[in-house]
């Protein structure tokens, strides 16, 4: 049985393209990318060493291995805080079965005055799982029609679910592939083993394949521009800054508009919702 760890490496391994690091081709193979032979060779490390690492056999490398490997990919420096990460989760794996529980999901009031002091614009509260914890009206007027604070009978909305299994996702979001990449990572950065596994639980049978490729090829996110096509008409192009509450295992990400088109689309959109904070109860 792999690991998180194994898997990022070999995904990562069979990415690449053995000319991009210099490399000669070997001609026709039968899988892609860069041999282990050629990877272990890079890293100072032997083929069976590597090899017990990507089937899982092995899941405590030490901190020299780790930065071998990182180097030996030429992995970007989110990457390699992502192999980090699936490191210490991979050796910490718990063998013990938990019954999987919800997340937590309240906002601490000075988030919710924070949130406040940036109406009108565009903020939102979520924790890793994608669930919509807090946001602002502004937020709710760029969202309204698009389905995504549609809740079930008087539920969450979460973000993840909607991308994966809502139909007009793949209309809202013109980059809907880097979208559904950016929230299936954030699934390895769930706040503990037990409610990953509650919302993975829920998800993949209405997800399908679809997440649970994204979520084994560990592809680190590109962030950029986020691209709205609206349902009133106009695309919407927003910049996005992250503000990370480490202690809520939350984030509030803040929406601001990339260019006047935008900017003037947002002020007519908001208008008639200035002020109407709205958080879970």
């Amino acid at each position: 049985m792999g690991t998180p760890l194994g898997d990022f490496v070999r995904a990562k391994r069979d990415s690449i393209q053995p000319e991009s690091l210099g490399l000669p081709d070997h001609g026709r193979r039968r899988s892609p990318g860069l041999r282990r032979l050629d990877l272990a060779a890079r890293a100072g490390i032997s083929v069976e060493y590597l090899t017990r690492l990507e089937q899982g056999r092995d899941r405590n490398p030490s901190v020299a291995v780790v930065n071998a490997l990182a180097d030996a990919l030429s992995l970007t420096p989110a990457e390699r805080d992502h192999l980090r990460y699936l490191t210490k989760i991979t050796g910490g794996e718990c063998t013990a079965h938990h019954r999987p529980v919800p997340p937590p999901r309240e906002v601490r009031p000075t988030v919710l005055r924070t949130l406040r002091l940036l109406e009108p614009g565009i903020a939102v509260v979520t924790n890793r799982l994608g669930d919509v914890l807090a946001r602002t009206g502004g937020f709710e007027a760029v969202m309204d029609g698009t389905g995504l604070l549609d809740a079930d009978d008087g539920g969450i909305p979460n973000l993840t679910r909607y991308v994966f299994t809502d139909p007009r996702a793949r209309m809202l979001f013109a980059d809907w592939d880097d979208v559904a990449d950016a929230q299936a990572f954030d699934l390895w950065h769930a706040p503990s083993v037990e409610n990953s596994e509650w919302f993975t639980a829920e998800l993949a049978p209405a997800a399908g394949p679809e997440l649970t490729r994204r979520l084994h090829r560990h592809a680190v996110p590109r962030r950029g521009i986020l691209r709205l096509r609206h349902p009133s008409g106009p695309e919407l192009r927003l910049e996005r800054e992250t503000l990370e509450l480490e202690a809520d295992a939350q984030q509030l990400v803040v929406l601001l508009p990339a260019d006047e088109e935008t900017a003037r689309a947002v002020e007519r959109l908001a208008r008639p919702r200035q002020g109407r904070l709205r958080a879970i109860s």
